[in-house]
């Protein structure tokens, strides 16, 4: 093949991935088919699952979907699963499909209101340590009912649309001009010091509400997109689950909270930094300015919004109907009532949910792979051949530890099918599933906030474009998370231990 074609077919794979990124893909795929052959499925079957949550864990390089799925479809291949388990897989995780597909989108139609919300916040309260408190908690409350992706976008539009109306002002230009708020070239000198204490504001900020959506979305079954699975296994409706997590989760959202405190009167850790009163003055005027423009056709659609928001609140806890179908619902009341008629624009909601829902049947793939090779059955029975009284909080760590370096939804996927196996053929209780199946919920969710790994929200905040403008990077976000890491771990595991 001549030299430029090879060099053209090198530069595509993977695309801006880096080379030795693209050779370690390329190795894993090499190296199975030769151990197939050679060392067998059931151990060439761990190393997939090694290969796979590598691919999550270097995220920031290639999104997952396209590495994974390779190591997926050549699996498939090899014979190490049947397609028809595959798509058996994903027919019984039919219920989280549609959650991620209808729900998350719903939610984007409400933005407006979300956003509403969040600015009112940052301008009204003037309190740091009150301010982080509210968005903490308001985060913890959205996620619960929302979808925790979703109310970190929100809190990223927030911290965008402010941070670039103050960089205009201190490059010395008007709100409504055109600019690069990306390029801090033409920032007035006598400004640099007010924006770097804006970005360390933002960035406290921005972390407390994520973590926040961690808080919360653990604790309902539409939290986070492993919660319905493990719900769907277990047999749990909306109020089932969350009354079935509250012992662990309920004082993990108190100790969290006050730990959102601390953080903010000690400064530890990154947290504590004031927005300057000048950054304050620019902020208050354009919100006055904006909210002089709010026309009858925006309030109105504020309100529908709001009367939406009840109705899903109401259909979740009463459970009218599949997460799913009331997030389709929700899609169809909100572009009704708000005019939004057009397909393109309808379209542009499904844009963050697809490709993660593209993941998630991957993940299934792996999943097949594990069932037909067996392969975690050593790794269950011999926790289940310990003490029973132990056996939920090694769980919780097995969960919390793999949830940390990888992606939560997987592991969640992984160890709750697992779990029900047992459970169905009889070798444990329904009373010890259900410990089983809170302490693989609470596991997976709460210690995976020590890394952009293992929480989706996580990651999408540190590969948005808010990221580089708050100077957020991957190792500022790990040593922020990490006082969050420990609190939350630390109490869960003893609720695990003594509540349950």
């Amino acid at each position: 093949m001549p030299q430029p074609m090879l060099q053209a077919f090198t530069n595509n794979f993977l695309g801006n991935s880096p080379d030795w990124y693209k050779y370690t893909i390329l190795a894993f795929l090499v190296a199975n088919v030769v151990l197939v052959y050679t060392v067998g499925t059931f151990i060439t079957g761990w190393l997939l699952i090694v290969e796979f949550i590598f691919t999550l864990a270097m995220a920031l390089k290639c999104y997952p979907l396209q590495p994974g799925g390779l190591l997926a479809i050549e699996a498939i291949i090899l014979g190490m699963a049947k397609p028809e388990t595959v798509y058996h897989e994903a027919l019984a995780n039919f219920e989280v499909i549609l959650l991620l597909m209808f729900m998350v989108a719903g939610i984007y139609f409400m933005r407006d209101l979300l956003l509403f919300t969040f600015t009112k916040l940052l301008i009204k309260v003037k309190s740091k340590t009150t301010l982080s408190l509210l968005f903490c908690f308001s985060g913890a409350i959205l996620s619960a009912f929302l979808d925790a992706l979703t109310v970190t976008a929100v809190l990223i539009s927030v911290a965008v649309g402010f941070y670039s109306v103050y960089h205009k002002v201190a490059s010395g230009k008007e709100v409504h001009h055109d600019h690069d708020y990306a390029n801090d070239a033409s920032v007035q000198e006598y400004h640099r010091e007010d924006l770097e204490s804006f970005r360390a504001f933002l960035r406290s900020l921005i972390m407390h509400g994520a973590v926040g959506t961690a808080l919360g979305g653990v604790t309902t079954l539409v939290g986070e997109p492993q919660n319905l699975l493990i719900a769907e296994k277990a047999g749990w409706n909306f109020t089932e689950f969350f009354l079935a997590m509250a012992p662990v989760t309920m004082p993990t959202l108190v100790c969290g909270l006050a730990t959102c405190l601390l953080l903010e009167k000690t400064g530890w850790f990154g947290y504590g930094s004031l927005i300057p009163e000048n950054v304050r003055n620019v902020l208050v005027d354009f919100d006055e300015e904006e909210s002089k423009k709010l026309t009858s056709k925006h309030k109105a659609s504020l309100i529908v919004q709001g009367l939406v928001v009840i109705f899903l609140v109401v259909g979740l806890a009463l459970h009218l109907a599949a997460v799913g179908l009331i997030g389709l619902t929700v899609i169809v009341l909100l572009t009704a009532f708000n005019g939004i008629t057009e397909e393109h624009r309808i379209g542009h909601a499904f844009e963050e949910a697809l490709p993660f829902t593209a993941l998630l049947v991957v993940f299934f793939a792996i999943v097949a792979v594990i069932h037909e090779q067996h392969l975690f059955s050593p790794v269950i029975n011999a926790v289940l051949a310990m003490d029973e009284s132990i056996q939920p909080s090694m769980f919780f760590i097995a969960n919390g530890i793999l949830s940390m370096i990888s992606d939560n939804v997987f592991v969640a996927t992984v160890y709750i099918n697992e779990v029900k196996a047992v459970f169905d053929a009889g070798k444990i209780s329904r009373e010890h599933f259900d410990l089983l199946t809170i302490a693989i919920n609470t596991g997976t969710n709460l210690p995976s906030v020590a890394t952009p790994n293992g929480q989706a929200a996580f990651l999408f905040l540190l590969t948005s474009a808010l990221a580089p403008l708050i100077r957020l990077s991957y190792g500022r976000m790990v040593i922020m998370a990490l006082p969050y890491t420990i609190v939350l771990s630390v109490v869960a595991l003893l609720a695990v231990i003594y509540v349950l």
